[in-house]
């Protein structure tokens, strides 16, 4: 009798749908372990029949659906910003105070007051020549001048009086002049034993040791010295860019070697155009207050020779050009839940810099433009997007 219900609950679970949870307590508490397993497989053949069910009834809404076969594209909603296009340059770092001192005077070298690498203040006494008796001999100079200015004042008032001939006067007077040019010419001599440094700055190279004898000319070399507080780099600048390019446009230094970079702006530009290779020099001031930058560095520079407060930019790769030879992009419009239609619009390109490009005409801020697929598209064509 036990598996006659059993088997009745079966059939009628298999046959409808409903109060599928009455029958299986029902089953549950008979106990009856083949009944269960029958029910199991039941339940697994009613599941995979809806799953396949609701497969057709998807394919057949997709297959129905208007915007199945619409291209998919990403847009970008436009917006002004600021833009500023830079001209990209070779540069060499130098200074305009990085001289060589040498001796004026032949002598030997007495002293030596600073060393390699010392930074010192203009006029600094750097080393002393042996004057060679020329202490001596402008002692014996100013005597001789201080002798002929006293010969030359007691004739003056003698001419005054009348008293001696013209002669006389000019005589004294020209002995005088003559004594006193000779003192001097042997003052500023012998002010040229003490070497002195003629602008502040650093002591790169000692190229002389005390005893050793100097001379006017490449055997006096006795300093290397060089202020790296007024460092600049030129460059050349294609002649293309002498309206843009200008004296007080702004530009970065870039020293890779050393890792900065230092704003500035051009405090120079040449008049000249190099036929050799049709560009005119630029000259930028480098700020150098921790002295890391030293002559000869080679530097890239960026001059700012456009700039643009509200520009509308784009990416270059979105752009196409027709047979004319227009240049043209694609718009989305009666965007509505992501689906809006392609409109072609001509436009015209200005500077382009870092993969953008400045739109002169034919777009404006609010417009949205269609960036990835841009280019398998017609105009007018109902388009997707993803994203």
């Amino acid at each position: 009798m036990k598996k006659l219900v059993s088997l009745s609950l079966i059939v009628l679970f298999a046959a409808c749908g409903g109060n599928q949870n009455n029958s299986i307590d029902l089953l549950i508490e008979q106990g009856d372990v083949a009944a269960l397993k029958a029910a199991k497989e039941s339940i697994n053949s009613q599941q995979v029949a809806l799953a396949s069910d609701l497969n057709r009834i998807e394919a057949a809404l997709t297959s129905l659906s208007p915007e199945k076969n619409l291209p998919l594209v990403t847009v970008e909603e436009l917006q002004s910003q600021k833009f500023e296009h830079y001209v990209e340059l070779q540069g060499n770092i130098t200074t305009k105070e990085n001289i060589i001192i040498a001796a004026e005077v032949a002598g030997t070298l007495d002293k030596i007051h600073v060393k390699k690498g010392d930074w010192v203040a203009q006029g600094a006494l750097l080393a002393e020549i042996n004057a060679g008796g020329l202490d001596h001999q402008l002692e014996q100079l100013r005597v001789s001048a201080a002798l002929a200015k006293t010969t030359f004042e007691r004739q003056s008032r003698l001419w005054e009086q009348k008293i001696g001939s013209e002669i006389q006067y000019l005589q004294a007077k020209t002995q005088y002049e003559a004594q006193q040019n000779a003192f001097e010419r042997m003052e500023k001599m012998l002010a040229k034993t003490k070497i002195t440094a003629p602008f502040a700055g650093i002591v790169d190279q000692v190229l002389a040791d005390p005893g050793s004898l100097v001379a006017p000319g490449m055997g006096g070399q006795l300093f290397r010295l060089i202020n790296l507080s007024n460092m600049y780099v030129t460059v050349d600048v294609p002649e293309r860019y002498i309206t843009s390019v200008k004296k007080g446009n702004a530009a970065t230094v870039h020293i890779d070697v050393l890792g900065k970079s230092v704003a500035t702006t051009i405090r120079e530009t040449g008049n000249y155009i190099a036929p050799s290779n049709r560009s005119f020099e630029v000259e930028l001031a480098v700020p150098n207050k921790d002295r890391s930058i030293k002559p000869n560095l080679n530097a890239r520079v960026a001059i700012n020779d456009y700039s643009n407060d509200a520009a509308i930019l784009i990416p270059q790769s979105v752009i196409s050009e027709n047979a004319a030879g227009q240049q043209y992009v694609y718009v989305m419009t009666d965007a509505t839940n992501g689906v809006g239609t392609a409109k072609r619009r001509i436009v015209t390109t200005g500077q382009a810099s870092d993969q953008k490009i400045e739109i002169l005409s034919g777009l404006a801020p609010g417009d949205v433009i269609v960036i990835e697929g841009a280019r398998r598209l017609k105009d007018g064509q109902r388009i997707k997007t993803i994203g």
